[in-house]
């Protein structure tokens, strides 16, 4: 059962494959922002963002003819851009991690909106400190996870992938994908059972 965001990709990408070159603009603009956010949790040089965006798109336009939309249009964007961060960091010999700016939210966010964000006005000094407390033992435990577990809780957590659409940007088992992203909420749980103060077995 296709989604009416999979039918409009499908549609799109077909006006592509005929030469339709506004067509492949649409997607462009449809996804340019949560790819870059993608891309900007796996690096660390901000600068780096736009160039490795902007390479993921001209290799997914070259390489439309062969989607066969066995997959839906943005998983398959998705692994593109891993790949094409993953290529970039290789050739400049860096790792990938995630910054703590990468994770905040920005004000003209095209998604829902943030529920901390709607409270403020009602929280209290101590709150708001503890909340920032919450969210830069995340931020640490996140960036001192391995690069395959910090990939997949991100795709997971953050993008909001299902465990079968991270298995085909991860090219794993889903068998795998589900131990990695249980792995990495088991590590950034003990980082935040001491604020927390969490009873044992309980994860967020």
């Amino acid at each position: 059962m296709t989604t009416p965001q999979a039918d409009a990709d499908a549609a799109l990408v077909e006006r592509v494959k005929q030469g339709d070159v506004r067509a492949f603009e649409m997607l462009v603009v449809k996804y340019q922002r949560r790819i870059e956010r993608l891309i900007g949790r796996m690096v660390r040089d901000s600068d780096l963002v736009f160039d490795i965006a902007q390479e993921t798109f001209i290799r997914a336009y070259r390489a439309l003819p062969q989607f066969r939309g066995d997959s839906a249009f943005y998983t398959w964007l998705y692994r593109i851009a891993v790949n094409t961060a993953k290529k970039a960091l290789a050739d400049l010999k860096r790792d990938p991690v995630i910054t703590e700016a990468a994770f905040a939210v920005s004000s003209d966010e095209d998604e829902t909106s943030s529920p901390q964000t709607e409270q403020t006005d009602m929280a209290t000094p101590d709150a708001v400190l503890a909340s920032k407390e919450i969210a830069a033992t995340v931020n640490a435990a996140i960036d001192a996870l391995s690069e395959d577990l910090r990939q997949a809780i991100t795709l997971r957590e953050i993008e909001g992938l299902s465990y079968e659409e991270i298995a085909e940007v991860m090219n794993c088992p889903i068998g795998t994908v589900r131990s990695r992203i249980f792995r990495a909420r088991e590590a950034i749980a003990q980082r935040l059972r001491p604020l927390l103060d969490t009873r044992d077995g309980e994860r967020w």
